[in-house]
């Protein structure tokens, strides 16, 4: 069963914009935590435990930033850490251990949110980052740019800390560049294997995560400005820039094509002025809440897709972001064990550089000679090479795991290409068969014909007949 919710919504306006939390039923204002201006997707809630955001800050004459935390039962209390550059859309793992920040010079950062460890940086795009997500099982990190680029890396890639160089060059899983504008949102579905993409080019796409291939394409005659899936991953419901809500169906089918859908195919809800800018899903899953550039929230019956109550806030303004809590997660009792409460550290700004642990192995690097590396501490007796040979082949290693899931991941491939393939010599078998057998009745088709003209000439009796 689930309790009482409430609803999270921040503004990007100005550093004097407030975070507003209202419960959802009753519309009741909470709290307002003040000072806090949030880019699009840069508001997060991290393990039920903590409000996070990362704020821009534009008027100064040096751009910097900041990603605040704020524990849920202790709002007043906030945790201010300050990147090297500044960091607009966020992203965590389901159990809180891990963040991530994607900044406007096309960077991604990775911490250890219990140490506050920057374990790696990597540049992942050409331009600013719009978007991040992880797949359902936070196997994969999908990013998306302004220039409509979208790429996927996976997880133990980015958290392997083999390499004692925090910045990290890994290859992409994924690289896709289908989109024509700026990526403005990305969805994991069906337990991580699909993920639905929409951007400013009016276009909502759904896409295998594992064949890397396009499998549905949404088309909208206005940009596509925010997108949210139902909890029984049915629907599609996107937010677009003239304050409409299109909804549609979640198709992924077998097609050899993959089907476009226009929106005059899609159920419209309207009950906005002005661009759609976020949406969410109650944690029960009976309302649809909706936020706009008209500064206002709306709050939908599923059942009957009317709106039942408007939130609406001056302090908040032209909201940004908008999430959805258990309103119990604000009033934590003091006698509640804290051996599950998250712990949170202040984040580095910039890697440190430490040494390696004894009894760790680093192998040499392909573009690296030995002699570059001859003192390194890296370097360990051969004991513990062989047992890193051994972890190897028990796949007790993260190293070990991740080339266990490409060879899945290759394997399944392969078959899939070969069933195309197969499929493609049976048509093609069919088609010279058919060929054959048309050839072979041919003769026998002319022979037949040349009978009948002959006896239409000579008569029944075989004579020529003369005309009278």
């Amino acid at each position: 069963m689930f309790g009482r919710e409430a609803v999270v919504v921040c503004s990007d306006k100005n550093i004097s914009s407030v975070i507003s939390i209202w419960d959802l039923e009753s519309g009741e204002d909470i709290i307002h935590i003040p000072t806090c201006a949030s880019p699009p997707h840069g508001l997060l809630c991290l393990n039920n435990q903590f409000l996070v955001a990362s704020q821009i800050q534009k008027l100064r004459c040096v751009g910097g930033g900041a990603i605040c935390m704020w524990p849920l039962n202790k709002l007043q209390a906030c945790n201010g850490s300050y990147p090297i550059e500044p960091i607009g859309p966020i992203a965590c793992t389901k159990d809180g251990l891990f963040l991530l920040g994607g900044a406007p010079s096309g960077n991604i950062y990775a911490w250890e949110v219990s140490s506050g460890k920057l374990l790696k940086i990597w540049h992942a795009h050409h331009t600013s980052i719009s978007c991040l997500a992880l797949s359902g099982d936070d196997s994969l990190l999908i990013s998306g740019a302004d220039d409509g680029f979208i790429r996927v890396w996976t997880m133990i890639s980015v958290l392997d800390m083999a390499d004692s160089q925090p910045h990290g060059c890994f290859p992409r899983f994924h690289s896709w560049s289908q989109h024509g504008s700026s990526i403005t949102g990305l969805l994991s579905a069906s337990a991580g294997t699909v993920l639905i993409s929409s951007s400013l080019d009016g276009n909502c796409k759904v896409w295998d995560l594992v064949e890397g291939t396009l499998l549905q394409k949404h088309v909208f005659s206005t940009a596509v400005t925010a997108i949210v899936l139902d909890p029984g991953e049915q629907l599609i419901f996107s937010g677009c820039e003239d304050g409409s809500i299109y909804v549609h169906a979640l198709d992924i089918g077998m097609q050899e094509i993959p089907p476009v859908v226009a929106d005059d195919e899609s159920k419209v809800l309207s009950g906005h002025k002005e661009s759609i800018t976020a949406l969410s899903f109650s944690l029960s899953g009976l309302w649809l809440i909706s936020a706009s550039k008209d500064c206002t929230v709306c709050l939908w019956d599923v059942s009957s897709w009317q709106v039942t109550r408007k939130f609406k806030d001056e302090k908040a303004g032209q909201i940004t972001n908008l999430l959805v809590i258990p309103l119990s997660s604000l009033s934590v009792m003091e006698s509640q064990s804290s051996s599950g409460q998250l712990c949170v550290s202040l984040l580095e700004k910039a890697p440190q550089l430490t040494k390696e642990s004894e009894g760790t192995i680093a192998l040499l690097p392909t573009y690296c000679s030995f002699e570059d590396h001859h003192n390194s501490t890296a370097f360990r007796s051969s004991n513990l090479l062989n047992q890193q040979i051994l972890d190897l082949e028990g796949w007790r290693t993260p190293e070990a795991m991740q080339m266990k899931v490409e060879t899945n991941v290759e394997y399944r491939l392969w078959a899939m290409s070969m069933t195309k393939k197969i499929t493609a010599m049976n048509k093609q078998l069919r088609s010279l068969w058919l060929d054959l057998v048309q050839r072979r009745l041919a003769p026998d088709l002319e022979l037949d014909v040349g009978k009948t003209k002959k006896l239409k000439l000579n008569g029944p009796e075989g004579r020529r007949q003369t005309p009278p």
